[in-house]
Order: structure tokens, then C-alpha cells, then sequence
């Protein structure tokens, strides 16, 4: 569910939406989710914005789903 939002929000925002992908690793010890955004190297800028605010604003509207579920999520965006 989280992947899939992430996947879709950041498909909007990007000038290469065809680029994005969105990879989620769950460890089930730690109760964490890491999702990594691949984006291409024009992207990777403006998914995290001017001092982060972008990458950031995404981060707090997946806390809510910790609240639902109780797992911890991180958010990584990388160049392909």
C-alpha cells in the first residue's frame, strides 16, 4: 500500500515518470520498511526539494500509516 502511493506520488511530481521505481524492503524483526525510490539523476533533485522539504512532506504523510499498522518506515531516494 505504502509503495504503491509513494510509486504514484512521485510519478507526478518527476519530469521522467517512466523512470521511477519504488522498491520496499520489510524486516520483520525490526518492525521497518525501507523504501528506496529510483529515480533518474534530473529527478533525484526534485523528489527531495530545496532543503528537503519534498522528501519530507512524504515521510509525514507516511507516518500516518505507523499509526495504523505500527511499522517504522524509511525512505531513501537513489539515481538509477
Amino acid at each position: 500500500m505504502v509503495a504503491e502511493f509513494i510509486e504514484s506520488y512521485t510519478k507526478k511530481i518527476s519530469s521522467k515518470p517512466d523512470c521511477i521505481m519504488v522498491k520496499e524492503n520489510i524486516d520483520e524483526q525490526e518492525n521497518v520498511c525501507n523504501v528506496i525510490i529510483y529515480a533518474d539523476n534530473a529527478d533525484v533533485g526534485r523528489l527531495i526539494g530545496k532543503n528537503g522539504k519534498m522528501i519530507s512532506s512524504i515521510k509525514n504523510v507516511i507516518s500516518g500509516c505507523k499509526a495504523k499498522n505500527g511499522m517504522s518506515y524509511k525512505i531513501a531516494v537513489e539515481p538509477i
